[in-house]
């Protein structure tokens, strides 16, 4: 009997480790892009390569340091590891009208998608904006980081790096 018990926690803690070990895909919402098309969430990828979901909102100033500070360095990104960014606002009905003429006004070249019903951000578990997720050329949420500090980029680079090449992340 005492075998066996030892036996079932042996068990136990190694379907844990198994468990907390599993890769975290991306959950299912509908939202929506800058011209009206519903897209499912599920669908977000960029050809096998990592990208990242920056969830924002055109009331929050760190949401937009961090978008602009990465558009600085976003086309060194694109050439060195093919990434993506999606930039998911997160602005209500009231004020989703103001989401395209800020991104075009800052000129970022991200593809902006509006999750004014908040569904993605609800399923995404994301309570403040910013929040920013990476996610590997398989689908797997390997990243996340939320608030914005200058200089994050740099850090978000590092990890978009080593995702690129296959490495694990420690959280």
């Amino acid at each position: 009997m005492r075998n066996f018990f030892i036996a079932t926690i042996a068990l136990m803690i190694l379907s844990t480790n198994a468990f907390a070990q599993k890769e975290t895909k991306l959950p299912s919402a509908n939202i929506k892009t800058l011209d009206g098309t519903t897209i499912n969430t599920r669908d977000l990828n960029n050809d096998g390569k990592p990208f990242v979901i920056s969830f924002w909102a055109t009331w929050c100033k760190p949401c937009k340091l961090e978008l602009d500070n990465i558009a600085a360095v976003y086309p060194d990104w694109q050439e060195e590891l093919g990434v993506k960014l999606y930039a998911v606002s997160i602005d209500d009905s009231r004020s989703m009208r103001r989401v395209a003429p800020t991104v075009s006004g800052k000129g970022w070249e991200y593809e902006v998608l509006l999750d004014s019903n908040m569904d993605f951000k609800r399923a995404m578990n994301v309570v403040n904006v910013p929040h920013t997720f990476v996610v590997d050329g398989k689908g797997n949420i390997v990243y996340q980081h939320s608030g914005y500090t200058v200089g994050d980029e740099d850090e978000l680079f590092e990890i978009l790096t080593k995702v690129a090449k296959g490495e694990k992340i420690k959280h």
